[in-house]
This record gives C-alpha cells, structure tokens and sequence, in this order.
C-alpha cells in the first residue's frame, strides 16, 4: 500500500510539472507565472504554437524573432507598473532579416515572419539607441508573409541614430508579402510616432491591412534633406480598411522636392473595395491621398466617405489621381489649394469619380478642382460650400492661393508624394 500511494504521489507530481513544463501560458521577467524566462526570445524560442507569453513590466533591450509559429505577446501589469518596453541591445540593431520585394538588409525590433496568427498587445518598441545609419533599415514591428493582430501597442524613434535623415529608412509598423503568399493583419488603438519615414505601413499584393482607432503622428516640417513622411501607406497592390483613425503632422519642408501625406493610396489594389472612413487628418501637404503610375492597373475604386480632413498646408485637402472613387460626406477645412481634387496628373486620371455631400469650409482656391473641366465623367453633386473663392473649377490660376501663383505652380510640376518601397 506504501508503495502504491508513492507511485501514485509520484505520478501526480509528475503530471503537474509536466503541465507546467508545457503551459499554453509563460512569463518572461519576474511575475509569477508557471515558467518564467530571461527574455521574450527565450520564451519565443521554448513555446509551443498557441502559448500565451506574458511579459512582465521593464526594458528588454533585444530583437525578437518570431518565425512560423502563432503566439500571443501580450504585456501586463504587476502591481502598479505597466510599461513593457522592447528597446535595442547595448550593442544597437543588427540586420535580423531582408525586405522581401528589394532584398535590403532590415534591422527589425519584432519580426514576424511566416506565422500567424501572432497576437501583439499591450507593449511599446521604441527604437531609442539603435546605432545605424541609412542601413540596415530599423523597422519597429515587421510582419513578413504573417497574420496577426497589434492591438494598444506604441512604436516610436524608428529613427537611424536618433537623428532625421534624407534616407529612405526608419519604419514604425510594415507588413510585407513575398510573392504567392499572403499577410492579414489588424492594428488598432496604437500609437505610432517619431519615425524617419512612415508611420504605418502595407506594401505588396496579397497584404490586406484593417488599420481601426490608432494615432499617428509625423514630425511636422521635415526640413529639406530629411526624408518625407507619411502617416499611413497602402501601396504597390496591397488593399485595407482605414477607419476611425486620428493622422497628423507630416510635413516635407519643400514641396518644390517632395509632399508627405497623413494618408497616402499608392498603386494599392485595383478594385478592391478599399475604404478611408471616419478618420481625423490633417496638419499635412496631403491629408488624404490617393495615386497611382499605373493608370487603369492600380488604384482604383476607393470609397473615402466621413472623413474630417483639415490644414492641407500645400495642395488639397482629398488628393483623387485615381479614378472611379466615391468621396462622400466628408468634412474638409482650410486647404491651400481645394478641398477635393480631381487631379489628373497622374496621366488619365481624375475621371469617373462621384463628389457628394460633402462639407468644404475655406479653401485658397476651390471647394473642387476637376483637371477634368467637366470631361471626366465625374459626378459632383450636394456639396456645401463656404468661403471659398470658387465651388467648383478646373484650374487653380483663376485663384490667389496663399503660398503664391509662382511657387505653387513649380511645386505641383514636381512629382507630388514619396511612398516607401
């Protein structure tokens, strides 16, 4: 009997460290917790798919790969503190992995590749002391190919060695696609700001982005040499929701060069029932815009409806270089140029588009400028429109805008915006 009630104790206790060995739930840091680990890598690295990895409060100054495996990362509160933080090692960022459209070298704080679905929550990434340059690119939170949510997460100083540059690099969040594969990722109620280059991120066919109640916030006037910013981007094939968002301060000190924009369409999916609804974005050249180099391919068919848009400091409150959009609803205030574009620079575009009910309140120029003049197919109906020198014209050298005849018609003779490939 004393042996049997031993084997049995022995097996109830081997059962309960083997539960706890292989919980679907470990810690990193000093909470309590069935399995504690040193650093979220190492945590990575021991789960098994499906575990939850609670990260306790505190700095953890590494880079952290999650690869073809679907986690939750999810920070916590230990009595009053709640601040987990990923920052770089002592030594700054190191190339972790390329980008998949150019092959680049990409210095990632959290890369997600070939996974999903991975769940992020509740932490910040700051890049703070990364050590590089114009490359490797420092990207903050990177999905390669992966599936996941971002949910309550900040992500900020994706700037190479803290200082602005003209390089083309210093990402906060972007998600990526490599050929034949495909990237569903939702990122909501997060804060993004302090980057280089773009805020948020979506670039390839195949990615699909829901982007619902985040903050995003560019650094103003980005001198001439610095790199201009953009707030939101889907671009090159990828499509998405924008909703409920709040995008500002993106600002490139010389239009003569380039324009940022808070929202920025360039050459996203062709038809794919892309919405921009119910943001706040302003501050900006270009509030909301949408563009396209492959006219009748990429771009088309965007629905951009209760949207409250203001301060386009250069050009136009909604930027449409697509066609077959519908502008709805939307509030726009005090624009340098027009509330709504038709704009047909970007060859046989600005046509078939529908402008409706929407709220135009002081604009330099015109509440809608249609390059068009009227051939375009575009239907332009219950606007409302105060002071503004003209409800409706096809060109801007009827108007004294604030930034000056000259000036103006120089800056909008340069290629307009700058997307991130």
């Amino acid at each position: 009997m004393r042996s049997l009630t031993f084997s049995c104790l022995a097996l109830v206790a081997f059962v309960a460290l083997s539960g706890q060995a292989f919980s679907a739930t470990v810690t990193v840091g000093s909470c309590t917790s069935p399995v504690k680990f040193a650093t979220i890598q190492q945590a990575v690295n021991a789960s098994p798919a499906g575990t939850v990895i609670k990260v306790c409060p505190g700095n953890y100054p590494e880079q952290v790969a999650i690869i073809a495996k679907n986690l939750t990362l999810e920070g916590i509160e230990s009595e009053t503190e709640d601040a987990v933080v990923i920052l770089p090692p002592a030594g700054g960022l190191v190339a972790n992995t390329t980008d998949v459209d150019s092959g680049d070298p990409v210095a990632a704080q959290l890369v997600v590749q070939n996974a999903g679905p991975v769940s992020i929550s509740n932490l910040t990434v700051d890049g703070t002391g990364n050590g590089l340059s114009c490359g490797p690119d420092v990207r903050g939170i990177l999905f390669q190919s992966s599936s996941g949510t971002v949910n309550h997460v900040a992500v900020r100083n994706q700037v190479p060695n803290g200082i602005p540059n003209g390089c083309q690099v210093g990402q906060s969040i972007w998600v990526e696609t490599a050929a034949g594969h495909s990237s569903t990722l939702t990122i909501e109620h997060s804060s993004v700001h302090n980057y280089n280059k773009n805020g948020i991120t979506g670039n390839d066919a195949g990615t699909n982005l829901t982007l619902t109640g985040n903050y995003v916030q560019g650094a103003g006037v980005v001198p001439n040499g610095g790199a201009a910013q953009n707030g939101i981007q889907v671009g090159f094939g990828a499509t998405g929701t924008i909703k409920d968002n709040i995008v500002i301060d993106n600002i490139y000190g010389d239009p003569t060069v380039a324009a940022s924009a808070d929202i920025l369409l360039y050459d996203a999916a062709e038809n794919s029932g892309i919405t921009i609804s119910g943001n706040v974005a302003g501050n900006s050249q270009l509030p909301i815009a949408l563009y396209t180099d492959s006219v009748g391919v990429y771009g088309d068919g965007v629905s951009v409806t209760g949207n409250r848009v203001f301060g386009a400091s250069t050009y136009d409150g909604i930027d449409v270089c697509t066609n077959g959009n519908t502008v709805k609803g939307n509030t726009i205030v005090n624009s340098a140029e027009s509330g709504v574009h038709l704009d047909a620079s970007c060859g046989s575009t600005g046509h078939n588009n529908t402008v409706t009910g929407n709220v135009i309140l002081e604009s330099a120029c015109a509440g809608i400028l249609d390059d068009t003049n009227g051939a375009g197919g575009n239907t332009i109906t219950s606007d409302i429109y105060f002071t503004v020198p003209f409800t409706l014209t096809s060109s801007t050298s009827k108007c004294t805008v604030a930034a000056g005849p000259a000036m103006l018609a120089k800056a909008k003779a340069m290629p307009k915006v700058s997307p991130a490939r």
